[in-house]
């Protein structure tokens, strides 16, 4: 019975870590990623945690999109982004992988569907305060 108690208060324990660290993620970050041109573009995030979903935007000179499948465990993160051209002939999904350590989270862009053969990018997210 001991035992049982042991294992429920360790349980109970890394259930409430895990929101702790989502809760750090809700807010706004900013990030300088690299193009594919040598240019670097301003990248704003908003997220927002609720258990493990993460929910939120992503704003660059093109506007202003919502995230889709937006997970966060722990420290870890990730989410997509799909866009399109209006007639719908080209579509491209871009994978967002992060891991959140204090104001900044390091991040992977890889990209699906999209034109040719695209290498990931990687940069770093900072909090705006």
């Amino acid at each position: 019975m001991k035992n049982n108690f042991v294992w429920l208060w360790l349980a109970m324990l890394t259930l409430l870590a895990g929101g702790a660290a989502a809760a750090e993620v809700d807010g706004r970050w900013a990030a300088q990623v690299p193009g594919f041109q040598g240019e670097t573009i301003e990248i704003t995030f908003t997220f927002k945690a609720e258990g493990t979903k993460l929910t939120g935007t992503i704003g660059s000179p093109m506007g202003e999109r919502p995230i889709s499948e937006g997970k966060i465990g722990g420290e870890d993160l990730s989410f997509i982004l799909v866009f399109g051209s209006p007639d719908g002939e080209f579509k491209m999904k871009i994978v967002y992988k992060g891991k959140l350590s204090g104001d900044t989270i390091k991040m992977t862009q890889s990209f699906e569907g999209g034109p040719g053969d695209m290498p990931p990018i990687e940069f770093v997210a900072k909090r705006v305060k």
